[in-house]
C-alpha cells in the first residue's frame, strides 16, 4: 500500500502513535506545495489515504483537503481531526473528508477510524471479529454481542471490552489498562478502569459478568487462565 499524507509536519503525536502502531506508512507534510513535491518523489501511485489536523488552524487544514479532493485523482480516503469548537465550520463541507474524529482523543480511536475507512477504501481485509464463548466483539463496527444481544456500549466501554477480550486470560493492572486504553495523556485517575469495568459487567447482564474477572490486589482480565482459576473477585 502507498503511504499515507499526514498533515501538519511534524506530524502529531497522537497521530504518530496511532500510525506506528497499526503498522501504516506515512509522509508529513507542512503545506500544499510540500504535499505535492512528496508525492512526486515518494509515491508511484498516488496517497493511500490522508490523515489531516485542524489542531493548529482550520482554515489551513480545511485548504488542504480541499486540494487532495479536487484534484483529477482525489485522494481517498481522508480522515479530519477536528477541536469540538470547530464543528459547526464543518457544516454543509462533508465534500472534503470521509470522515472526522474531535481531539484530544486517542491512538486507538484514531488508529480505529482510519483502519475503517481503508477496508472501505479497499485497502484493507474484511471486517474482524473477537470470539469468546457467547462472547462476539466486531472490531469493524465497533459493536459487541453476547449470546446474541447487542450490546448497547460506549466508545470507551467497547474500547476497554476489545483490549481485554484481544488477551484472554492475561492479567492487566489498572495502570496498564488506563494507558493502553485511555492513552498515556490521560490525566484521570485508575478509579476510571473500575467504573467502566463495573458498567460493562453490568451489560453483559448477571449470568456473562463473571468474563471479566478481578484479580485481587493487581487488576482485571477477560475469561480464566490457561491453567486453570486463580484468585479473583
Amino acid at each position: 500500500m502507498e503511504p499515507l499524507l499526514c498533515f501538519p509536519e511534524p506530524v502529531p503525536p497522537v497521530v504518530h502513535a496511532a500510525l506506528r502502531d497499526a503498522g501504516l506508512d506515512f509522509r508529513g507534510a507542512g503545506s500544499l506545495t510540500h504535499a505535492d513535491a512528496l508525492e512526486q518523489s515518494v509515491t508511484k501511485d498516488g496517497w493511500a489515504g490522508a490523515i489531516v489536523s485542524a489542531a493548529d488552524g482550520l482554515a489551513d487544514a480545511l485548504a488542504l483537503c480541499g486540494h487532495l479532493r479536487h484534484r483529477d485523482e482525489p485522494v481517498r480516503p481522508l480522515l479530519l481531526l477536528v477541536l469540538a469548537d470547530q464543528l459547526d465550520a464543518l457544516r454543509l463541507r462533508d465534500d472534503l473528508y470521509d470522515d472526522f474524529c474531535i481531539l484530544p482523543s486517542t491512538p486507538a480511536e484514531i488508529a480505529a477510524r482510519l483502519g475503517h475507512l481503508l477496508w472501505r477504501a479497499g485497502h484493507g481485509a474484511g471486517p474482524e471479529v473477537l470470539v469468546h464463548g457467547p462472547l462476539v466483539v466486531n472490531l469493524e463496527t465497533y459493536q459487541a454481542a453476547v449470546a446474541g444481544r447487542v450490546l448497547d456500549l460506549t466508545y470507551m466501554e467497547y474500547e476497554l471490552l476489545r483490549f481485554l477480550v484481544a488477551s484472554p486470560g492475561k492479567v492487566f493492572t489498572r495502570e496498564t489498562i488506563l494507558n493502553r486504553v485511555w492513552g498515556y495523556e490521560y490525566y484521570g485517575g485508575a478509579r476510571t478502569v473500575d467504573v467502566h469495568v463495573r458498567r460493562l459487567r453490568a451489560k453483559l447482564g448477571e449470568e456473562h459478568a463473571h468474563l471479566i474477572q478481578t484479580v485481587r490486589s493487581v487488576g482485571y482480565r477477560f475469561g480464566q487462565p490457561a491453567w486453570g482459576p486463580a484468585a479473583a473477585g
